[in-house]
């Protein structure tokens, strides 16, 4: 079992930063895929960024290309996802989820999930 905790969410206004940390224990998250989805009210969770056990390849959403960044530290057992440029539309429920290293990056189904952390861009 591999749990997770999400950290970092915020209110920030629109342009400015936030970044969010998962920090996961039970297992060494170097065997795992991993990926932050985003919720917000009233839509269906997305995908937003995925990198893979090694750090080497990573997956953005075309509505967060170029502003979110993926990144990963296995000797911390520990995720990041740095965002820029925040726009009213990234606000949500952000949460960290992991996956076997064997499937695929932007697939959706993953296997465990965090408890999410809240970000609220205000314009």
């Amino acid at each position: 079992q591999v749990q997770l905790v999400e950290s970092g969410g915020g209110l920030v206004q629109a342009g400015g930063s936030l970044g969010l940390s998962c920090a996961a224990s039970g297992r060494t998250i170097s065997n795992y895929n991993m990926g932050w989805f985003r919720q917000a009210p009233g839509k269906e969770r997305e995908l937003a960024a995925a990198i893979s056990w090694s750090g080497g390849t990573t997956y953005y959403a075309n509505s967060v290309k170029g502003r979110f960044t993926i990144s990963r530290d296995n000797a911390k057992n520990t995720v990041y996802l740095q965002m820029n440029s925040l726009k009213p539309e990234d606000t949500g429920l952000y949460y960290c989820a992991a996956k076997n290293m064997f499937s695929a990056l932007s697939a959706p189904r993953y296997e465990y999930w965090g408890q999410g952390t809240q970000v609220t861009v205000s314009s």
